[in-house]
């Protein structure tokens, strides 16, 4: 099951990465404009007043003008930074400049905070390639975020960022995938039965 489960994992993850790269620029900026929207009605809903988000890479849904909303309105931002060990450290979004980390993820260039700073936010925020209407998630096979979630004694509420076609019917999983309890796409704000 497991093997065929990887396999699954990789032929759809190529499919959806193709997907991706053939958005046009302006379905590309409506999408950036409506997700903005529902991630901070999100945020505000939650009244979070810290988050963990990401700096999402060229063909993700673009996280940075909710990162900059959330920065000048005072909530506080945790962006994930990779270690060698599978971990995540984390840094504070300042609106500042960018690193790239030892997984090639663009990271803030702040200070490090180490693992555990995630054990205070309100809300989190993760990258996905899809998830299913259960709120499985199928992340990019990296696996940090499936092990920072699992990790977690006390979750708060955790959202995938992804597209509208990429909230699908079912997701190949494994054993150590972490359910999510919502997604945020161009248009809404999906929340899953728990």
């Amino acid at each position: 099951m497991t093997h065929h489960a990887e396999e699954a994992k990789r032929a759809l993850r190529a499919e959806l990465r193709e997907r991706r790269r053939a958005m046009t620029a302006s379905e590309r900026a409506a999408a950036t404009a409506g997700l903005t929207r529902h991630l901070t009605r999100l945020a505000s809903d939650t009244r979070a007043r810290s988050l963990s988000a990401y700096l999402s890479l060229q063909d993700e849904p673009d996280t940075r003008p909710f990162l900059a909303w959330a920065h000048g309105n005072g909530v506080r931002v945790l962006l994930p930074v990779s270690r060698d060990d599978g971990l995540l450290d984390w840094a504070r979004y300042d609106g500042g400049d960018e690193e790239t980390d030892v997984a090639g993820m663009p990271t803030p260039s702040g200070e490090l905070l180490g693992p555990i700073a995630i054990n205070d936010v309100d809300l989190i925020l993760v990258p996905a390639a899809c998830v299913d209407r259960s709120g499985m998630r199928m992340g990019w096979g990296l696996g940090y975020f499936d092990k920072t979630l699992g990790s977690m004694e006390r979750r708060p509420p955790v959202y995938a960022v992804l597209f509208d076609s990429e909230v699908v019917d079912s997701v190949p999983r494994e054993r150590h995938d972490q359910p999510v309890d919502g997604a945020v796409t161009p248009s809404g704000i999906t929340r899953f039965p728990r």
